[in-house]
């Protein structure tokens, strides 16, 4: 049987940027792409989740019903709530759709700002080379290093 593990979702916070049932979904699906969330964990229940986020009862099974919605989660009668067996590939699909968004939205600015399609591709190098340089040896990215 899976084993409920401590989630570890920083503070909410009304004032932060979108609803807090996004922000909920958004840190699940970080702790699934970065490993901490293998498929068949168990989840808090809505209501343990609830309480220990000091919010609504109602916030959390709309973050978990979007959750279950995109195939990160699957929600079984009687058992609980559990990360999918092809959450990780799910959740790097989600991520890759929204770095292809962001992609367009800073070409687009970049087109704004009059700047060339060879300047846009220098830019997007150097900023690459910038992240490469943060990689350790491993190759492994710093954001996705375990934690001991």
């Amino acid at each position: 049987m899976a084993q409920e593990r401590t989630l570890l979702i920083g503070p909410l916070s009304a004032s932060a940027q979108g609803p807090l049932y996004l922000q909920i979904v958004n840190a699940l699906k970080r702790e699934v792409s970065e490993g901490r969330l293998p498929g068949g964990t168990a989840l808090p229940s809505f209501r343990g989740l609830a309480e220990d986020l000091l919010v609504s009862v109602i916030t959390v099974k709309r973050a978990y019903e979007e959750l279950e919605r995109e195939g990160i989660i699957y929600r079984r009668q009687g058992l609980g709530t559990f990360v999918s067996e092809v959450a990780t590939d799910r959740s790097r699909e989600v991520k890759t759709e929204r770095a292809r968004g962001l992609f367009r939205e800073g070409a687009r600015e970049a087109a704004e700002a009059g700047l060339s399609p060879r300047a846009v591709i220098q830019l997007a190098q150097s900023v690459l080379k910038e992240y490469a340089d943060d990689e350790p040896v491993s190759g492994e990215p710093k954001h996705v290093r375990k934690r001991a």
